[in-house]
């Protein structure tokens, strides 16, 4: 299995040009985070995991060459935006279906969004999708098992995914016994810390190092992060040794 991170960052943590925090005007290219992905390679497998809206560049730096399913975390805007970015992956490969998994409130909201590659008259070369709605209980994509991890954003349910012996948690700021069951015994954990400071709706620093040293994961990374999390090289110097900051284009092997 190969796993690139696309993005990592947040929709607060892109650099704009009235910025002038030490992040935004770092020369380290790891404190240039674009909004959080994944491409997950895996039994002949290509996957991937939220489109947000920087998804086309990444795809395009990635050298992503095909796209078997897309699989969505939950419905905010900077996990879905560039779904229809996939529609070169369609021209491709003779206008295949690409398959998008997510729970039902998620494939509505695609739905309403994506209106124009729904509709019964189809304007050429929209995006061709299909919808499969998931539960959070294990399904298969071809042959691979995947195992949907329901965690709380605040108060809405999302899901994070277990895949062989990696997972990925994104917009998350508690998860419950239950569900921490499914995470155990992963070789690579891959959870959100967005900031220093504590937050309504994801894990801060603090939080997120406390549970990955509770799951005893062999080793975690720490994704959508914003710039009020600090830059790359500071941050890294105070984490132990199996605890991360991932960063967009790195790639890790399982």
């Amino acid at each position: 299995m190969k796993v690139t991170f696309l993005g990592t960052g947040t929709s607060g943590g892109v650099p704009v040009l009235t910025c002038c925090c030490e992040v935004c005007q770092s020369l380290d290219f790891r404190d240039k985070r674009t909004r959080v992905s994944v491409h997950v390679e895996v039994d002949n497998l290509s996957l991937i995991i939220d489109t947000g809206p920087d998804f086309r560049a990444q795809a395009l730096k990635a050298s992503i060459q095909n796209i078997d399913a897309v699989l969505f975390t939950h419905e905010h805007k900077d996990h879905t935006a560039g779904l229809d970015d996939i529609r070169p992956y369609n021209y491709l490969y003779g206008h295949k279906s690409v398959p998008v998994y997510g729970r039902k409130q998620v494939l509505h909201q695609l739905k309403q969004e994506f209106h124009y590659a729904f509709t019964e008259e189809k304007y050429p070369g929209v995006p061709v999708i299909g919808l499969e709605v998931i539960e959070n209980s294990p399904f298969k994509i071809i042959d691979t098992l995947i195992q949907p991890i329901e965690v709380m954003h605040h108060h809405l349910p999302v899901f994070g995914f277990r895949i062989k012996d990696f997972t990925y948690i994104t917009d998350a700021n508690f998860i419950s016994e239950a569900e921490k069951i499914k995470i155990v015994g992963s070789k690579v954990l891959v959870l959100n810390a967005l900031q220093i400071g504590k937050h309504i709706s994801h894990f801060n620093l603090e939080e997120a190092v406390e549970l990955a040293k509770e799951l005893n994961i062999e080793t975690t990374y720490f994704t959508h992060i914003s710039h009020k999390l600090g830059r790359h090289s500071d941050i890294s110097q105070n984490l132990p040794p199996n605890i991360k900051l991932a960063y967009d284009g790195l790639k890790i092997g399982l």
